[in-house]
């Protein structure tokens, strides 16, 4: 059975398994793909080797061992997701910080929201399309075709609005500017890990690594207020972990507002608010690093240096 049959197969029957089943599997498939140590696994050791660099190798791995159980807790509550009443969901999430941007979607304007891949922004974006505010986002192009369509389907069904991401014909970023720029809504954008050539160079955990431009861009071009969010998970208890149906939560931790130095060239501006928004999501990474899903390479010592030198290159030249 292939991805692209497997993902909507679990969709279809996680909703008809019960919460217990459904943890000790997910539990046990991070287990297993943990002890086969391939190659995304051994990344994700080294991506959090990055996050404590004091920690001893065997403190590393289990580290990486409760990432990805953390990893396999997102799946299958995404899978079951669409399920969940409306109580449910909102038992499940929690948000900290959340009234400036309450005042913001109150005036008509709209608030773009850096995330990195941490806890389960699928369940953060359904809980806050309900609670705080519409939301719009960007989805990565997945392949293949029918695996792509099952998630947008799937997000749309919970109220997300969708802008795919090199989508035929389309520019994304001006679809973004024009979003944006409607009012009145939510931009949450997974920026930690750059999918195009015109990442920002950002200093993260001491080293150097590249992130997306695009919430900074964004928020310079249209001066809409820019928000680090970050977003982990926390143990229930007592009569919330009853009404969740789960003992895991999430929170929603909105950081302060990005200030934009507005003497600086545009580039600059985007280089500093991004570097802005790494440290506040950085902060949260480190506090809750087995919740950073970051199974590639990010940093830029990991990378290959022809090709990223090929990358830096075709940035500047399109500059």
């Amino acid at each position: 059975m292939n991805v692209a049959q497997l993902f909507p197969l679990a969709w279809r029957l996680a909703r008809h398994v019960p919460e217990p089943v459904l943890r000790a599997a997910a539990n046990v498939g991070a287990d297993v793909a943990w002890l086969r140590r391939a190659d995304d696994v051994r990344q994700l050791e080294r991506n959090l080797a990055r996050v404590r660099p004091d920690a001893a190798p065997r403190e590393v791995r289990r580290l990486c061992r409760a990432g990805m159980r953390s990893y396999m807790r997102y799946y299958r509550e995404t899978f079951a997701l669409a399920a969940y009443p409306p109580e449910q969901l909102a038992a499940r999430a929690r948000m900290v910080g959340a009234e400036p941007l309450r005042a913001e979607l109150a005036a008509g304007r709209t608030v773009v929201m850096a995330l990195a891949h941490l806890g389960n922004w699928d369940l953060a974006g359904a809980h806050a399309t309900v609670h705080l505010g519409p939301v719009t986002t960007v989805a990565e192009r997945l392949e293949p075709e029918d695996l792509f369509q099952e998630f947008l389907e799937f997000r749309r069904k919970l109220g997300i609005t969708i802008i795919a991401l090199g989508e035929s014909g389309s520019d994304v970023f001006r679809q973004l500017v024009r979003a944006a720029r409607g009012g009145s809504i939510l931009l949450p954008l997974l920026a930690d890990r750059d999918l195009t050539s015109h990442g920002i160079e950002v200093d993260l955990f001491g080293e150097r690594a590249r992130v997306a431009a695009g919430p900074a861009a964004l928020a310079v071009t249209t001066g809409a207020m820019l928000v680090p969010v970050t977003i982990y998970y926390e143990r229930l208890r007592g009569a919330r972990r009853r009404a969740a149906g789960s003992p895991w939560g999430i929170v929603l931790d909105f950081g302060p507002a990005v200030t934009v130095p507005a003497d600086l060239p545009r580039r600059a501006q985007v280089v500093a608010a991004t570097q802005a928004w790494v440290d506040v999501v950085a902060a949260g990474i480190a506090a809750h690093p087995q919740d950073w899903h970051m199974l590639q390479k990010v940093f830029i010592a990991d990378l290959d240096p022809a090709r990223y030198a090929k990358t830096v290159a075709t940035a500047e030249g399109a500059a």
